[in-house]
């Protein structure tokens, strides 16, 4: 019989890359972590960490049980779904996360409207990162993070979560009120090409958007300022320090000097909901995503 403690043990060090950063997550000793690693492998009679340079890597006979590993994992879901079901209706504690916007925009108006309609239901937001929003899935912490589509999320095709289309929300690009394409309806992203640029920072999953918008439109920005906040990159322009690209969902600070222009060919992020597999049809959860789904098209209106 497989000890599925063990078993979220090597799907922790899949999860995180490591077994000391598994460790760290789930409040183990490395050494631990270790040793339950290797009581599963005697159990099972296979190796299922190899050397690799200076640390270790997955087996293929480890690959194979995890993809095992995490079908019961969506399963022990379903069961806990059917369990503690009580008619229906959602009740007990909502835990959901978001990157800042999200929070803003999305989930505070939603935990307000679930607050209205179902009154035996809390809900708990938390302010996360794009990375950090799919731990604290993989860990139970959360029960449902919204998120945008950033080179380093799970694949769509990752057995452990859930993850379905929310919103697109369009980039704008934002200049001074008396800026020679102020006035105009649309805008080709070309015809900004020779500005100052405002970015967001190079660790900010919204970087690779804009320089990807910039790029799709035939050049690289000359990027001289970098903030991590909406408002800071809108204050900035509203200096005339330089142009930026900012989603329609990010709410600026009003009367700021500046005028959104949209653009030709509608550069945009596209915005996920994110659960654990089997969590969707939650009763609690199933109500969050469809409030989601109304507040969407509003959001970015």
């Amino acid at each position: 019989m497989i000890d599925l403690r063990r078993l979220h043990v090597l799907r922790a060090v899949a999860h995180y890359g490591t077994v000391t950063a598994a460790a760290q997550a789930l409040h183990f000793t490395p050494s631990a972590a270790s040793q339950q690693i290797r009581q599963l492998a005697r159990d099972l009679g296979v190796d299922l960490l190899e050397p690799q340079g200076r640390g270790v890597r997955l087996t293929p006979a480890a690959q194979s049980l995890l993809a095992h590993a995490d079908a019961i994992q969506a399963r022990w879901e379903e069961a806990e779904l059917d369990l503690r079901a009580e008619h229906g209706a959602p009740a007990g504690q909502l835990r959901v996360c978001g990157f800042t916007t999200a929070v803003s925009v999305l989930l505070a108006p939603m935990a307000v409207r679930l607050r209205e309609r179902y009154p035996r239901l809390t809900v708990r937001i938390q302010e996360t990162g794009v990375p950090e929003s799919f731990d604290l899935l993989f860990e139970g912490e959360t029960d449902l993070a919204v998120v945008d589509v950033t080179p380093r999320n799970p694949p769509l095709s990752d057995a452990r979560f859930d993850q379905q289309p929310l919103l697109d929300d369009r980039y704008d690009l934002v200049v001074p009120d008396d800026h020679p394409l102020a006035g105009r309806g649309h805008v080709d992203l070309a015809e900004a090409a020779h500005e100052d640029w405002i970015a967001p920072v190079p660790e900010s999953p919204c970087r690779p958007h804009v320089m990807s918008a910039c790029g799709a439109a035939g050049f690289t920005p000359s990027v001289v300022h970098h903030a991590l906040d909406w408002n800071a990159t809108a204050h900035l322009v509203a200096h005339r320090l330089g142009v930026a690209l900012i989603p329609r969902l990010a709410h600026l600070t009003p009367h700021l000097p500046i005028t959104r222009v949209h653009c030709t060919g509608n550069p945009h992020r596209k915005l996920l909901t994110a659960t654990r597999q089997g969590c969707r049809t939650r009763p609690a959860v199933a109500a969050a995503l469809e409030e989601l789904r109304e507040l969407a098209p509003t959001a970015v209106a």
